[in-house]
């Protein structure tokens, strides 16, 4: 959305509208309550129907985090919920393990400026690092983009790499794989990419958010593919539910097709005062995101 230069020295002077400003704002500092999962589809794979368990994320901060469930605009009382998931199986219990047994699980971010962290420097990889570590689990992310975030995230050095640029939309990003998103290859790739399709070209988005997928399938076939739909972008509001709604769907044709890709609902209860901009999230919203991600991927962390 916003303008950032990319790390091989190009820029991209594309802005969104309607609040899309182009500047980076952290917007307020404040501590967002957890929320219900946002996973609605499982993995393919042998195995049965499972339910996802909730877990919400706190505030972006890189020391403490809260979970329960949290309604719009982060409201402070929480409750338990779960979603049952569709898909066939692919949990560890059924088999299907990503991360490796020894070292960390590298993880890819993937998408545009939200990837980037746009507004909240690290974006919600920050929290997600913070949320990972806290349970044990040994994480990295990987990516040739520019790097940044915190040099250290609870006394651990935070690993700054990742593949988001600023105002790419879904076909840009597909340019980009597998060369070179895939060169160092993931174990997990995180995908949140439509963004910038809305104000340009929201018309047949969600095909090509399929075929993006796609590539990324025959990029890195023993990855957990997690493909969320996109946050709230007020300008555009028409277009986003539209395209939201169809993302599910083709998620789940490609995991009905053997593929390890779930669906992850990024969009359900963010408010927008967690937008810093208009479109890019601030502290809180990243740390929603975080939580969002973390409910997904947790059970296959080691």
């Amino acid at each position: 959305m916003a303008c950032s230069s990319a790390s091989d020295g190009s820029s991209d002077d594309s802005t969104g509208s309607g609040g899309g400003a182009s500047s980076s704002s952290g917007g307020p500092q404040t501590t967002s309550t957890g929320e219900g999962s946002g996973v609605s589809s499982t993995t393919s794979g042998a195995g049965s129907t499972t339910t996802a368990a909730t877990s919400g994320s706190g505030g972006g901060d890189s020391s403490s985090s809260s979970s329960g469930a949290g309604g719009a605009g982060g409201a402070s009382s929480s409750s338990s919920a779960a979603e049952t998931s569709s898909g066939s199986g692919g949990s560890p219990e059924t088999g299907f393990q990503p991360c490796p047994a020894t070292g960390p699980c590298k993880i890819l971010p993937l998408g545009d400026s939200i990837t980037f962290g746009l507004g909240f420097d690290g974006g919600y990889r920050v929290e997600l690092f913070h949320l990972a570590t806290q349970d044990g689990h040994d994480v990295t992310f990987t990516g040739t983009q520019q790097m940044n975030g915190p040099a250290m995230v609870d006394g651990k050095p935070f690993p700054r790499n990742h593949e988001g640029i600023s105002g790419e939309t879904i076909q840009q990003i597909a340019n980009r794989v597998p060369t070179p998103a895939l060169r160092d290859v993931p174990h997990i790739v995180l995908l949140h990419a439509g963004t910038n399709d809305m104000y340009q070209s929201p018309n047949g988005a969600d095909t090509r958010l399929g075929a993006l997928i796609d590539e990324l399938i025959a990029g890195a076939p023993d990855a957990l593919i997690v493909v969320s739909n996109i946050i709230p972008f007020p300008s555009g509001a028409n277009a986003v539910s539209t395209y939201n709604a169809k993302v599910p769907g083709v998620v789940q044709e490609r995991a009905n097709k053997g593929a390890h890709v779930i669906f992850v609902d990024q969009f359900k209860d963010f408010p927008t005062s967690e937008l810093g901009d208009g479109v890019h999230p601030n502290k809180a919203g990243y740390a929603r995101m975080a939580g969002r991600w973390y409910d997904a991927i947790s059970d296959y962390l080691r």
